[in-house]
């Protein structure tokens, strides 16, 4: 059994797909209609940039939705692939839902260049940001989350215009490395408070980001999705699966109709469990997965994951021609 891994925001360069782009017909039909969709040339995005467009989180997402979405297509064309099961990281469920034929392409394409938009309007700029805490339990930093948040809000000058105050788990990537997100003021308090315990091998390092993704800062994102899906309903999406894929919000493999765009919706407000997907995924028995995209940031993480579970897990990354190779060698074996 083998599991298709889509990669999130962050894992975005300038050139990415390239070689793809040049020698495959379905890859170029891929970014083409992605460029049809938006009316944006997303061939120039993608192999002149600049990086500080390519990196607006509007364009980051629809950017790497059609990159991984083309990976997918070239691999399944090619090595004529069956994966049984689909799971991406944040942005990266998209790209998973797309694979499982849950929903058009193009729909998709559009929704996440909506997200991005939510996402950044969400919370004015300069009042949120997030944070990676390295070699902590997941229960003492879900603990120190909620000091910093009540410590952050007793500081609080009433009648403050500034966004809520929390700090709260965005991403549960892996054992020992959990991002963190929310106002600044709270998470200011939450990296001074854990360095101020002085925990050996403990280490908090900001995010050059510009939102407090997956908090409840989110909410106003989460509603304009809401109106995305409930408009594809109108429109009669199906919102079904061919492939069963685990999402972000449960970390329990599905393939039940009907729950696609709740989960997504709530996806937006609220923590991507990553660990515990790739962990429910290894507890069933799968034990090997393609990462479908650009970077190998997934596979790093599945590793890690895989190493406290003391099991063996093999990640093949997709992003050019050489991965393909390697890859279709890897299968093949």
């Amino acid at each position: 059994m083998i599991a298709g891994f889509f990669p999130g925001q962050g894992s975005q360069s300038v050139g990415m797909g390239r070689e793809f782009y040049d020698e495959f017909t379905v890859f170029r039909q891929t970014i083409e209609e992605a460029s049809d969709t938006l009316g944006i040339n997303l061939k120039t995005l993608l192999f002149e940039g600049p990086d500080t467009e390519l990196t607006l989180t509007e364009n980051a997402q629809p950017a790497i939705l059609a990159v991984s979405t083309g990976c997918f297509r070239v691999a399944e064309s090619l090595m004529g692939i069956q994966t049984t099961v689909h799971l991406g990281h944040s942005l990266g469920e998209y790209s998973a839902l797309v694979a499982s034929e849950a929903f058009p392409y193009a729909d998709a394409i559009a929704w996440v260049r909506a997200r991005g938009l939510a996402m950044q309007k969400a919370v004015p700029v300069g009042q949120g940001t997030m944070a990676a805490v390295i070699g902590a339990e997941d229960a003492d930093i879900e603990t120190w989350c909620r000091e910093a948040t009540e410590a952050a809000r007793a500081l609080r000058a009433p009648g403050s215009h500034e966004v809520g105050c929390t700090v709260e788990c965005a991403n549960y990537n892996a054992p020992g490395q959990v991002v963190v997100s929310g106002s600044v003021d709270a998470v200011d308090l939450f990296e001074k408070s854990v360095a101020a315990k002085g925990i050996r091998g403990v280490m908090v390092k900001r995010l050059s980001v510009s939102a407090p993704f997956h908090s409840s800062l989110m909410a106003p994102a989460r509603n304009r999705m809401k109106e995305e899906f409930l408009s594809a309903k109108d429109r009669g999406l199906p919102d079904s699966l061919k492939t069963p894929y685990i999402p972000n919000r449960t970390a329990i493999r599905t393939s039940e109709p009907g729950v696609v765009f709740p989960l997504l919706e709530e996806q937006v407000d609220h923590s991507v469990l990553w660990s515990q997907s790739v962990s429910h995924l290894l507890d069933s028995g799968v034990s090997r997965a393609i990462e479908f995209g650009p970077g190998k940031v997934l596979q790093g993480l599945a590793k890690r994951i895989a190493k406290q579970k003391n099991t063996s897990f093999e990640t093949l990354p997709v992003f050019d021609l050489e991965t393909l190779k390697a890859a279709e060698k890897g299968i093949r074996s």
